[in-house]
């Protein structure tokens, strides 16, 4: 386990801005990680707030549970960490017995804990066991049995759907190919299976041949997409009037998810757009913030490289 990148929250000061966050709100860190937005934010909510954090990591959670008690300060807020997936947050704030939240915060994709952990199989650097599980005390599906028992269409539909790999069908052949001789179950060996896919003039730029594979193995183990829709329309409901939400998304399709969610409570009247007047009566739930992302500076991705693709966008509820 390294710890080069684990403490360094991306967008930091933008997120802080952002969220407007006052002494008495009630804030929920989505994907908790090791505390590096939240360690920032409870010096701002004081005593007379709120911080719940969440995530699926036990390590994580136990990281920064010490984290939050260490810090000295004489007006700390109430904070509350729990175990689970943000696609559950219905529950999970149901369980933390609020009435509502004034602020949340995703920090989407994988954490650099979990990627510079090689037994979690997420990393195409090192070698380790193709799992890819988020949380593998609840989940079943592991990357190797993605692997081991797609057809060659699924494969190719995955790869494509959740990477636009260019090559995905090609590669979705090689594995099949290959796993009729020895089993894959290592992430060394996908990789090599994955080069040997890729013609070698495409594999001299876009750098890394297995990053678009290994991405979508996960999004696919971990139901990435569908668990963000859920977690997006449950925090839009639970925020209070004037509350905020704020995500950071690391690639195109959970940008546009994002951007899409918010669009669609933005602009929630569905009357033909030849009407005059809106008959529907379905007010806008939201307002957007950004209009355009924002993006990390030079000077952080400098700092930072694993902030290059971070877009940050924000919405306030009416």
């Amino acid at each position: 386990m390294t710890s080069e990148y684990r403490h360094i929250p991306v967008l930091l000061a933008e997120c802080l801005e952002q969220l407007a966050l006052q002494t008495h709100h009630t804030f929920v860190d989505a994907t908790l990680g090791f505390a590096g937005h939240s360690r920032e934010v409870a010096k701002i909510l004081g005593e007379e707030g709120t911080l719940i954090g969440i995530d699926q990591d036990e390590v994580a959670l136990a990281s920064s549970s010490a984290t939050l008690e260490s810090l000295s300060l004489g007006n700390a807020p109430r904070f509350e960490l729990l175990r689970g997936n943000f696609g559950d947050l219905d529950e999970l704030l149901v369980s933390a017995e609020v009435p509502g939240i004034d602020a949340i915060l995703f920090d989407l994709g994988v954490s650099s804990v979990q990627i510079d952990t090689p037994s979690r199989g997420f990393t195409f650097k090192e070698n380790g066991p193709l799992d890819m599980r988020m949380d593998p005390g609840k989940q079943t599906l592991t990357a190797q049995e993605i692997i081991e028992t797609y057809n060659a269409a699924d494969l190719t539909r995955i790869i494509r759907a959740y990477s636009d790999e260019k090559w995905a069908s090609r590669i979705a052949d090689f594995i099949v190919r290959a796993r009729e001789t020895e089993r894959i179950e290592t992430s060394e060996q996908l990789v090599e299976i994955i080069k040997a896919a890729i013609p070698a003039s495409a594999r001299r730029a876009g750098g890394h041949p297995a990053k678009r594979t290994f991405q979508a193995l996960r999004i696919e183990v971990n139901s990435e997409l569908t668990v963000l829709r859920q977690g997006l329309d449950a925090a839009i409901r639970w925020l209070n009037p004037g509350g905020r939400i704020a995500v950071i998304s690391y690639h195109s399709l959970e940008d546009r998810i994002v951007k899409d969610t918010f669009a669609s409570f933005a602009n929630r009247c569905t009357c033909p757009p030849d009407l005059p007047v809106c008959m529907c009566g379905k007010q806008p739930v939201l307002d957007i913030v950004t209009r355009k992302p924002i993006l990390p500076t030079p000077e952080e991705i400098e700092r930072n490289p694993r902030a290059r693709s971070a877009k940050l966008r924000v919405a306030v509820k009416r």
